[in-house]
């Protein structure tokens, strides 16, 4: 008889987190916890982690640790697949801090082994500054964690970074005297080879006190030089002329220097000169602006265009959660269409899954730890946003926040989606209605509760869980979790026989649940 080639044969199909495949150890609730390769733990730990940023079972000095050791091993194990990451945490996650700390943990590990294989120290520095102020960023950390020695490769790369990012706007916009290492420190550290020498030249002035005029062919500065000399009496006096827009944007005046140089509040006439110049994640922040200065609906209407605007978010790579961290601090419904169209379109690429799908959105305790210091975003604001996009795209989904028995609230409750409503919508009736429970982690219970003939389980959690999660999903039944947290050990097994593991604050990771349906292995996204 036979035992494989039979009717309903399925071809085993591997994503990319692997892990073993029986328990190793425990998770930090007690329940069965199953270690992970070094690049699996250092992509979930990578695509979550705010560096210095501590998580309820992890001190932020010791995450840290744990991030630069799992950088050096990996560098030194498989520096191609490294230098790939490093690179896509910046340009692709959107992780600016993770990606340049992992630069100078690559170079450094590699530089202690005497190992040259793969893509060069210098070109990996390189490829993590996007923007013009990372260059002093990078240094400073080096500077800080591993002394004044700095090595060649790191300041060559450095350097190939700001002949790309130093020009007059970004001198303008970053070069700020609040700043340990000004333009004029980096210039020193690195040497530049080409280049503009008038503006090198101009910034080594400005860090070390030197009383010279702008060169001339810095148009821009010189521009902002003439504004500077004004009386205040005719800045103020500028908001009434036709080309304020053009003088300031010639001057290359940003809303904070603006705001320095009129000695005073921004009026609605001085923030309707400055809009059309403002890039996108200045508007994101300035909307609670805009309104208490009483900026028009004519020009609130231009800047909701752009906010909305599928192209704009795009190319803004904000992530998803910049958007609810927006509508929660504005505090009032004229910019909430606008942010709701923005939050679909930064989760385009959540995929629409047919037949049933059971989605778990973990918000035990520890889920509610922040990711940031001003603490306004919890890791289970996270869970909601991702859980809730996937729900409503799915053909039939039950969404259910779980958790454990806590201040008089279930351990599970069922969420009721509402077709066609706006995701931001959704996430506001989640938190008004008490979906944030707070207790502990029991997702095999969940599971269990609310699994009936589901085609797929997806959980988003920190995979902390205090029972046996694998047990609870039965053989064939695909099990996608969702980690927000990157702890060390994961609540089942990862990599292959209907169990898969993601991660990360995008969408971007959603996409693997495409291949694995459709048969098709799922690889890095980088």
């Amino acid at each position: 008889m036979a035992k494989f080639n039979r009717g309903t044969l399925r071809a085993l199909v591997r994503s990319f987190v692997e892990s073993g495949r029986t328990p190793s150890g425990t998770t930090h609730e007690g329940g069965p916890g199953y270690a992970r390769d070094t690049r699996s733990e250092l992509f979930l730990l990578a695509v979550t982690t705010m560096v210095g940023e501590p998580t309820a079972y992890e001190a932020a000095g010791e995450r840290d640790d744990r991030y630069a050791a799992l950088v050096r091993a990996a560098a030194l194990e498989d520096p191609d697949w490294t230098a790939r990451l490093l690179a896509w945490l910046r340009t692709g996650a959107n992780l600016r801090t993770a990606a340049l700390v992992g630069a100078a943990e690559y170079v450094r590990a590699r530089l202690g082994a005497g190992d040259d294989r793969g893509p060069s120290n210098r070109s990996v520095v390189d490829s993590v500054l996007r923007r013009a102020d990372e260059p002093g960023e990078l240094l400073a950390h080096w500077l800080a964690t591993h002394g004044r020695a700095v090595p060649k490769p790191v300041k060559r790369g450095v350097a190939d970074a700001v002949l790309r990012l130093y020009d007059e706007r970004a001198l303008i916009k970053y070069d700020s005297p609040a700043r340990a290492l000004r333009f004029g420190d980096v210039l020193n550290l690195v040497h530049p080879t080409g280049g503009r020498a008038d503006l090198f030249t101009h910034a080594l002035d400005r860090r070390y006190g030197h009383d010279t005029a702008v060169p001339a062919s810095l148009t821009v500065l010189a521009r902002r030089a003439e504004l500077l000399s004004w009386p205040v009496e005719r800045r103020r006096a500028l908001f009434d002329r036709g080309d304020a827009v053009a003088v300031l944007r010639e001057a290359g005046m940003t809303w904070e220097s603006v705001a320095g140089w009129l000695q005073g509040p921004l009026t609605a006439a001085v923030w309707e000169a400055l809009i059309p110049s403002m890039g996108y994640m200045a508007l994101l922040r300035n909307l609670r602006n805009f309104d208490r200065a009483g900026v028009s609906d004519e020009v609130a209407a231009r800047v909701a265009a752009r906010l909305a605007d599928p192209d704009q978010v795009a190319r803004s790579r904000q992530l998803p959660l910049r958007f609810l961290s927006a509508h929660r601090a504005v505090g009032s419904s004229r910019w909430a269409g606008t942010l709701a169209q923005a939050l679909d379109h930064s989760l385009r690429t959540v995929p629409e899954l047919p037949g049933r799908t059971l989605v778990l959105v973990d918000t035990s305790g520890s889920m509610n730890a922040p990711f940031s210091r001003d603490g306004t975003l919890h890791r289970w604001d996270a869970a909601a946003v991702f859980g809730l996009a996937l729900g409503i795209r799915c053909a039939d989904a039950d969404v259910v926040s779980f958790s454990s028995p806590h201040g008089g609230r279930p351990e599970t409750m069922p969420f009721p989606l509402r077709r066609d409503e706006p995701l931001l919508s959704a996430v506001t009736r989640w938190k008004e209605g008490g979906y944030f429970i707070g207790g502990g982690t029991y997702t095999a219970r969940a599971i269990q509760r609310h699994l009936r003939g589901h085609d797929r389980v997806v959980v988003l959690t920190d995979e902390q869980a205090a029972d046996d999660v694998d047990r609870a999903v039965p053989p064939g039944t695909p099990l996608y979790t969702w980690n927000l947290a990157g702890d060390r050990r994961g609540h089942t097994p990862s990599g292959a026989r209907d169990r898969h593991t993601f991660g990360g604050l995008t969408d971007q990771a959603f996409g693997a649940i495409r291949l694995l349906e459709a048969g098709r292995n799922a690889d890095w996204p980088f």
